[in-house]
């Protein structure tokens, strides 16, 4: 791989370890602390201003490797139509180009769309550790104010608000699963692209051969 693409992968790794981290079931104090720390750092702040600049060089290499791996399967399309790549070297190049430019596409293309996953999960968590935040501290304003006197409307009404609030985050938070089968299926196509181009490599040697 070249270095940018060696960079993207990095990147991506970097971005399945901060979303392991985050939904991770932390306690709720290291959890609060975390997402504290994480949104209101100035030194985060920097490292994710620079992060937003590398998205745009991937999303160029994403768009390149989608002109590449259409470029290539046309070429691969007419080779056939024309009656099929007759020189083993060629035909092994074939395969090469198509592997490497289905690669590229699919590193790329993971890497911005797990960005986009974790960016709305970590706002996500974040606003639940707010309202678990707020839902705590109210509740316990209520305890010391009323010592077992009912609580007034208005209380009793911001407590309900922020129990469908919480309700809410709860419920994005259940989309992970969602996510998580996604990895699981580039994963997949990952291992098939990686399959047919060693089997492509193999009918060349053996063609080569006799």
């Amino acid at each position: 791989m070249t270095i940018y693409y060696s960079m993207t992968f990095a990147l991506l790794v970097a971005e399945v370890a901060t979303f392991v981290v985050i939904v991770l079931p932390l306690p709720y104090a290291f959890r609060k602390r975390l997402f504290r720390f994480l949104s209101e750092s100035p030194a985060v702040a920097k490292v994710a201003y620079g992060i937003k600049i590398a998205f745009i060089f991937v999303g160029i290499l994403f768009v390149d490797a989608v002109q590449r791996m259409l470029r290539v399967t046309a070429e691969a399309d007419l080779a056939k139509t024309s009656g099929g790549v007759q020189d083993i070297r060629s035909e092994t190049n074939f395969a090469a180009r198509k592997f490497y430019a289905q690669r590229n596409t699919y590193l790329t293309g993971s890497t911005l769309f797990l960005s986009l996953v974790l960016t709305r999960t970590f706002y996500i968590l974040l606003d639940l550790v707010q309202t678990q935040e707020e839902y705590a501290k109210l509740k316990q304003e209520v305890a010391k104010s009323s010592r077992g006197q009912i609580a007034s409307q208005d209380q009793a009404k911001q407590i309900e608000d922020l129990k469908k609030k919480l309700a809410e985050a709860e419920d994005k938070v259940k989309d992970f699963d969602i996510v998580k089968k996604q990895a699981e299926q580039n994963a997949k196509e990952y291992d098939r692209l990686a399959t047919e181009f060693n089997q492509a490599n193999g009918s060349a040697s053996d063609k080569k051969a006799d």
